[in-house]
């Protein structure tokens, strides 16, 4: 994938395409009736610190909170559905078992969730967690063990100690595996994100 120069420069394309040669393509995570944008945002957040490069959002519109994602929602796929059971179905469809985070007696912990095959995450609302639907679709349950008095947490730190863990046990299972094709095809959109952001820079600076 070749650049402008005068727009980015080669050392920053090589800086993003190495990020991509060490994502995961079968890890993904699943934000069910995003509500609260700024713990969707946080999650977005971590997902592209541990080279999870997909995130599926069921939602009719999502805005990233610029403080809670600091950037990292440019750097990860976002997929919106306006039903669970569509993103639900499109994973299995891949081949991803689907695992709601959730409290239930005998769930998986991240350390103990099968990770032999592509899995994905659901997390669910703030206010009321996985939905009734969402929970009856998938395969199991992983939840993050307390000792404390505490009996939940916030949904955003709940997905970056289960994303960091699986994340970790699956690129050591495989390795790093996002697909050339999709490797490539991000660079190609990012780059012409770029190239826009430039034209409209120059169109700016010479209209002043």
């Amino acid at each position: 994938m070749e650049a402008d120069p005068e727009v980015v420069s080669p050392e920053r394309v090589q800086r993003v395409a190495a990020a991509l040669e060490r994502r995961l393509g079968s890890v993904v995570a699943v934000c069910e009736a995003v509500r609260r944008r700024h713990n969707v945002s946080a999650i977005l957040r971590s997902c592209e610190a541990f080279g999870v490069h997909e995130v599926h959002l069921v939602t009719s519109g999502f805005r990233a909170a610029a403080g809670a994602a600091r950037g990292g929602e440019r750097w990860v796929v976002r997929r919106r559905h306006d039903r669970v059971e569509d993103a639900i179905a499109a994973l299995h469809a891949r081949g991803f078992r689907v695992y709601a985070a959730d409290l239930e007696a005998g769930a998986y912990t991240p350390e103990s969730v099968p990770v032999d095959t592509p899995l994905a995450v659901l997390f669910g609302s703030e206010m009321t967690g996985v939905s009734t639907t969402a929970r009856s679709l998938c395969d199991g349950v992983v939840h993050v063990p307390m000792v404390g008095l505490t009996a939940s947490l916030n949904v955003s730190v709940s997905a970056a100690i289960i994303l960091r863990t699986i994340a970790d046990r699956r690129r050591a299972a495989v390795g790093p595996d996002l697909a050339p094709e999709a490797r490539e095809e991000f660079l190609r959109t990012w780059l012409e994100a770029e190239r826009r952001a430039q034209r409209g820079r120059v169109a700016r600076t010479t209209a002043r």
